[in-house]
């Protein structure tokens, strides 16, 4: 039997998709290792995000080689699709995919025999139009499936690189994804998180939407969750943000993407909104749902930021209800618009706004996981125990850790929270929930284990 490792950079949909890919290996009789144990076959998936993710790539391709020198080496992915003849050149990579190819490794490495020479297959991306069935998920932690649901971006913002990397929107069809998740459900996954690169675009093209997806999954027996991803503020309208914050299914938890809190930086990168529709969208949500965890994506450093430009931003992220912050650092690319700004802020001015914007994401993360404390959550609990206790998430995205007992695996909870520190919440079980009724053994079986 050959050994197949993966090793994946990048956002979860990066993640589905090697799923996938592990799938259709362990389907041929391969088994698939870690990727620090010995290997036939090496598959990495690029993220080209961020300078920081190209560097990566080329690391461990060399890593790989290091652990196993005979391996056969595929690169797929984004940074595979930008630059191809480059990641040819490094030394023991046989094969380089690109977007239109990723899934049809068997086809193109022939037996996995290493290649006298790098082989490419690169198609340009405006060939891109297959959507390729993903989901991510492990079998033994069958608790939430990320499920691929769109690919590509019809957007053009001016830093970015994943138009050219993956090409224009697509959709799966509302059925097809419907027949997915009713899947997961018979494999044990109780929460669904529907990925894609730009999930709000979904359907455009054959006149559905993802509100309508949200409609058809709901009445799927035995989903109980459906997590959103990641939506555009001009793409969450005021008829989807209705459903979503009536549905008993849709979790309360809104990751909505502002870039920048200055109007300049905005039309500079090519956003789709401004500061105003965006406070205004976000005021909106956390007044109709205050305990809703809302997740804001930003980026330090982009050409323009002065320091005054950059308190600009400071001052309004630190002025709304918003629950963390994912922060990143501007990182130019080749090929993107924003090449050719002037005004470019030195590295070390970058990553001070970095630091800065990260010790705020994390108040602001304290703060709402401080707000809970004393309240009753609903927490799918995984099943990886560690220390004796298990992890899980709440509705609206707080991490939870209760004592390990062994019908909290997988199950949904009820749990008190009575305390917190910065990367989580700590609670007692009161309940577990068996299909819509409440079972409530645990409590006296968790007193006695203390």
């Amino acid at each position: 039997m050959k050994r197949a490792a993966f090793y994946t950079l990048g956002c979860k949909l990066n993640y589905a998709e090697t799923s996938s890919l592990e799938r259709q290996f362990t389907d041929r009789g391969f088994e698939v290792v870690p990727f620090d144990a010995s290997m036939d076959v090496c598959v990495i998936n690029t993220c080209s995000v961020t300078e920081r993710a190209d560097r990566e790539a080329r690391q461990i391709v060399r890593r790989a080689l290091r652990i196993s020198p005979g391996a056969f080496v595929v690169v797929l992915g984004c940074y595979a699709q930008l630059a191809p003849e480059k990641i040819a050149s490094i030394e023991g990579v046989d094969l380089v995919l690109g977007a239109s190819e990723k899934f049809d490794v068997m086809k193109y490495a022939q037996g996995f025999a290493k290649f006298d020479v790098p082989r490419i297959h690169v198609s340009p991306i405006s060939e891109a139009n297959d959507f390729g069935v993903a989901y991510s998920g492990t079998a033994d932690d069958r608790t939430r499936a990320f499920l691929k649901v769109q690919d590509g971006c019809d957007f053009s913002c001016s830093y970015c690189t994943i138009p050219l990397a993956r090409g224009k929107s697509r959709s799966q069809i509302v059925d097809a994804t419907v027949s997915q998740a009713r899947s997961l459900v018979a494999q044990g996954y109780k929460e669904v998180v529907l990925t894609g690169v730009n999930v709000g675009d979904y359907g455009k093209k054959d006149g559905s939407s993802l509100l309508d997806l949200l409609r058809a999954l709901e009445p799927v027996d035995g989903l109980d969750r459906i997590r959103i991803s990641s939506i555009e503020p001009n793409l969450l309208t005021d008829d989807l943000l209705d459903h979503w914050l009536a549905s008993e299914k849709v979790c309360k938890h809104f990751h909505i993407p502002l870039q920048s809190g200055s109007e300049k930086i905005l039309r500079l990168m090519r956003r789709r909104y401004g500061v105003v529709e965006y406070e205004r969208l976000i005021r909106t949500i956390h007044e109709r749902a205050p305990h809703a965890g809302i997740g804001v994506d930003v980026i330090v450093g982009f050409p323009g930021e002065t320091n005054e430009v950059f308190e600009e931003t400071y001052t309004f992220l630190d002025a709304l209800p918003i629950s963390y912050l994912h922060v990143f650092t501007y990182s130019e690319r080749p090929n993107t618009p924003s090449l050719g700004l002037p005004e470019r802020i030195e590295p070390r001015y970058r990553s001070g706004y970095s630091r800065r914007l990260r010790m705020l994401g994390q108040t602001k993360k304290s703060a709402f996981y401080g707000a809970h404390v004393g309240t009753e959550q609903m927490v799918l609990c995984e099943t990886t125990v560690q220390d004796n206790m298990l992890s899980g998430y709440t509705d609206n995205y707080i991490r939870v850790q209760v004592p390990y007992h062994p019908e909290l695996e997988n199950a949904i909870a009820a749990v008190r929270l009575t305390e917190h520190t910065a990367d989580a919440c700590f609670g007692t079980v009161h309940h577990i929930e068996n299909g819509t009724k409440p079972v409530s053994i645990l409590l006296p079986i968790m007193k006695e284990a203390s």
